[in-house]
């Protein structure tokens, strides 16, 4: 499996992560896909960008702790103005607390850290195939 199948061309993927070796390794996987990548590196600039722009999201990626606004927080007020867009939890946090309380705040999965491109490509086709694959009518 390689991102390069996946053709994800007029698909936009947020990911909001403070860490900078994360988001490098999240626009190498994500560089050759054709995706438009938007990268937020604090929960505040994600939640003025949410609520200020009416751009299509197709998919997020959500580190957990992130300054000014945490990736909880950001997901319940991310859920107010999108219901149905996937959101990825990345963190380090193992505990069941955190993983109840973003289940709870609207993720979709709950993924631990370190992220091995198989399981991004995993998700990234779980949550975005249906979509790029071809449609056809009768």
């Amino acid at each position: 499996m390689n991102i390069n199948d996946l053709q994800l061309t007029n698909k936009k993927i947020v990911i909001v992560e403070d860490d900078l070796p994360s988001i490098r390794y999240y626009e190498t996987l994500l560089k050759n896909s054709g995706a438009d990548v938007k990268i937020f590196r604090n929960g505040k600039e994600f939640v003025d960008y949410i609520n200020t722009e009416n751009e299509g999201i197709d998919l997020v990626f959500m580190d957990f702790l992130i300054p000014l606004i945490n990736g909880i927080e950001c997901l319940r007020l991310f859920r107010k103005v999108k219901k149905n867009v996937p959101v990825l939890m990345l963190t380090a946090y193992s505990s069941e607390q955190c993983k109840t309380e973003a289940y709870l705040a609207g993720c979709n999965e709950y993924v631990l850290k370190p992220i091995y491109p198989e399981k991004i490509f995993f998700l990234i086709e779980k949550y975005l195939k249906h979509e790029t694959s071809p449609s056809f009518v009768n």
